[in-house]
């Protein structure tokens, strides 16, 4: 069986102020669009202590700063290898 790879989104104040809103749905229609919800699990946590250069976001351990609707699409290609 192969390990799921985890996607962690941070819902504090500081990084949903910043857009994080809208990543939520990015990453969540991204997911379906690439048949990946079977393969990664996807959540949200409150903070990732790093309010200052959010949004934040955590792919498998890597802390990845200033995530945008410019980028997210770039991040996660990369990720996967599209």
């Amino acid at each position: 069986m192969t390990e799921k790879t985890e996607i962690t989104i941070c819902l504090g104040s500081s990084c949903f102020s910043r857009g994080n809103k809208k990543l939520v749905r990015i990453i969540d229609e991204y997911l379906k669009k690439n048949r990946l919800k079977d393969k990664v699990f996807y959540h949200g946590n409150h903070c990732f202590g790093h309010c200052d250069k959010g949004p934040v976001l955590d792919i498998n351990g890597k802390l990845i700063e200033e995530v945008s609707e410019n980028n997210i699409y770039d991040i996660l290609d990369q990720h996967f290898g599209f």
